[in-house]
């Protein structure tokens, strides 16, 4: 490996001082000599400038800047990580740290929450920031008509009120030690108010770049902004909507992309020997599911639920739609690397023979159902809804695939049809994945699974502040949702991502992808 070539590693892949050592060393560097050439690039200050060109595997014309709807990549990384920002973020090691806050305390029932504001932010428009934005921003995902996302983790906020304008109290019915979080959640970022309501249609936010055109599911251009709170880097940033995996390749080998998002898995070392493209892959929380409306039959059946999860091969899955680049899920929706994560008791792993004896159970000798599909939801998903089919026949069930249209499916068949397929980003605390996707009610509950049970569990862990309780309780979680809830959680997919090697970063965030959707803020060409 030559020295360039090593220089290259470091900077786009982030190899530790240790890994970089080794490295060189095998290149015939002296010790002494790559412990100085890693000091000095590790002193190395990003770079300011360029237009960073972004193709991303989402995107829909049915998209809109809507913070409590926003359920792809490309809105997410468009409307929260370059137009707006939180009160708080999470760095690249899970930790969460103040953003538009400057500092935030609770009181020792963790029941009242007070935030001070960090002084001197600016909107877009030039206003400045201040205590009732955040407070509109909030109020904005809650009412009982509130269709936000946002709503079930706010559904413990009793109170949100301005302390002068540089402080924000929430009250809270029960206490959260995870509070900081949710207001990471990238539906709740703050937007300039007027009379108590908030612009969001015109994306003005105080995030890094500032909307110079907004196509809805096709492409995002922004300017970096000068006044902002933060660091950034690039001058401009264009994000395209390329939803068809061989075109988003295309793109990034041609040059009309600096980055590309779901990489092809089929082509993948093709692509990491081009000496111009490096590959990023993180194991991080995001998961392929199949969710089933428990709301209408056969689904809301538990024994045709069981049926279903023992019908399914994961591991075919993992090794044939991955390529290895991920891990089996075993209904679970909490990954390895989130705190209070525990194994579910009973593995689903396939096994005919379980599903005959749930199909019986179920009064049933045969199940015939459709399953809707289109590589919108993920890369591979209409080949992984085939093989699926195929695994089931074998056990007694017929899996009809039905092939859906990319655009609008998120709007058109997610959360519409029976029984779909869907992708997660993962969530940094048990609490903010439940409460989003599996509490009754919840805007994005894509299984429609009630439990009670799991309800009351998960509130009682919200406000336990005793490590040791919450565990327990978030372990009786995980175990609920994989025996008894509607989703299947087929597989944790690896990160994997490429890029252009003249791009620069820091360490990556797993939380998301696209370095926590925050790429256009952290990253930089060298």
């Amino acid at each position: 490996m030559t020295l360039d070539r090593l220089k290259t590693l470091t900077r786009t892949r982030g190899l530790s001082r240790r890994e970089f050592i080794q490295q060189a060393m095998a290149a015939g560097i002296t010790v002494a000599s790559a412990q100085t050439l890693y000091s000095a690039m590790a002193r190395a200050e990003p770079k300011k400038g360029g237009r960073f060109r972004l193709g991303l595997g989402s995107g829909s014309t049915s998209d809109t800047l809507d913070p409590g709807s926003i359920p792809d990549t490309f809105n997410q990384i468009v409307a929260w990580g370059a137009l707006r920002s939180s009160l708080t973020d999470v760095t690249a090691e899970g930790k969460i740290v103040p953003d538009l806050a400057e500092s935030f305390e609770s009181s020792p029932d963790a029941k009242q929450w007070v935030f001070k504001l960090r002084k001197g932010v600016e909107f877009h428009n030039g206003k400045s920031l201040d205590a009732d934005d955040v407070v509109a921003s909030f109020k904005f995902h809650q009412g009982a008509d509130s269709k936000s996302a946002a709503k079930p983790l706010l559904s413990d906020l009793t109170e949100v009120k301005a302390d002068g304008k540089d402080t924000v109290i929430f009250t809270l019915a029960n206490g959260n030690a995870d509070f900081p979080f949710v207001t990471y959640d990238f539906h709740i970022p703050i937007m300039p108010a007027a009379n108590g309501k908030v612009d969001w249609e015109s994306g003005v936010g105080t995030g890094p770049y500032v909307k110079s055109s907004y196509e809805p599911g096709v492409r995002f251009e922004g300017r970096r902004f000068a006044n902002y709170h933060g660091q950034t880097y690039f001058d401009e940033i264009e994000v395209l909507s390329i939803v068809d995996v061989a075109a988003r390749m295309n793109a990034l080998i041609t040059g009309e992309v600096d980055f590309a998002d779901r990489a092809d898995l089929k082509t993948l070392p093709m692509l990491a020997r081009n000496p111009g493209i490096a590959v990023l892959e993180i194991a991080g929380f995001a998961h392929y599911t199949a969710p089933m409306n428990c709301t209408v039959a056969p689904f809301n059946d538990k024994n045709v639920r069981l049926a279903l999860k023992y019908a399914v091969d994961r591991k075919e899955l993992v090794d044939k739609i991955l390529l290895g680049h991920g891990t089996v899920g075993n209904d679970n929706p909490i990954a390895k690397g989130v705190p209070f994560y525990a194994e579910p008791k009973v593995q689903h792993s396939y096994d005919p023979d379980k599903v005959k004896f749930h199909l019986k159970a179920a009064g049933l000798q045969t199940l015939a159902v459709d399953l809707s599909t289109a590589d919108a939801a993920f890369a591979g998903a209409v080949d992984a809804a085939l093989l699926m089919k195929e695994s089931a026949a074998k056990a007694g069930i017929d899996i009809n695939v039905v092939r859906e249209p990319n655009d609008g499916y998120w709007s058109n068949v997610w959360l519409k049809k029976p029984w779909c397929f869907s992708y997660w980003n993962g969530r940094p605390t048990p609490d903010a994945m439940f409460t989003t996707a599996y509490v009754t009610g919840a805007a994005w509950n894509e299984s429609f699974w009630s439990n009670g049970t799991f309800d009351k569990t998960l509130a009682a862990a919200r406000s336990e502040l005793d490590a040791a309780k919450r565990a327990q309780m978030y372990a009786e979680l995980q175990d609920l949702q994989a025996e008894d809830g509607g989703a299947l959680v087929l597989m944790f997919n690896n990160l994997v991502n490429v890029h252009s090697d003249k791009l620069a970063h820091g360490a990556v965030a797993p939380n998301y992808d696209a370095d926590g959707m925050k790429i256009t803020q952290r990253w930089w060409f060298a």
